[in-house]
């Protein structure tokens, strides 16, 4: 039972990063400043991160040792989410893309969430 858990891990990590590596390119198109980096070619880590105004910053990190959203302005954190807490901040920044949200409505939208 634990290996087939282990396995099932491994496969939702792998996903993760993958599906961070496409949002990354899609929020590049829209003109956010964004990145996805990965360690090795196995996709078992990722370090995600987007720019949605000059101060404004989301890292997103994800590893076979957890998933952490941190969310930051003028270099103070705002906010540190883990697991599916994190997962959830991340689906909504994936909104942003789904309904073509423009950088300028992005911020104003981050502001009244913090």
């Amino acid at each position: 039972m634990f290996l087939r858990l282990a396995e099932q891990h491994r496969k939702f990590v792998q996903d993760l990063v993958m599906n961070l590596q496409a949002l990354a390119i899609v929020l590049e198109r829209r003109g956010y400043l964004a990145s996805c980096y990965t360690c090795g070619g196995q996709m078992n880590s990722a370090s995600f991160m987007v720019s949605l105004t000059d101060n404004h910053l989301i890292r997103f990190l994800v590893s076979d040792y957890g998933i952490t959203w941190t969310e930051m302005r003028d270099d103070r954190e705002l906010m540190k989410l883990e697991g599916a807490e994190a997962i959830n901040q991340l689906q909504e920044l994936a909104n942003l893309v789904k309904y073509d949200i423009q950088p300028s409505e992005a911020t104003l939208a981050a502001a009244h969430r913090v």
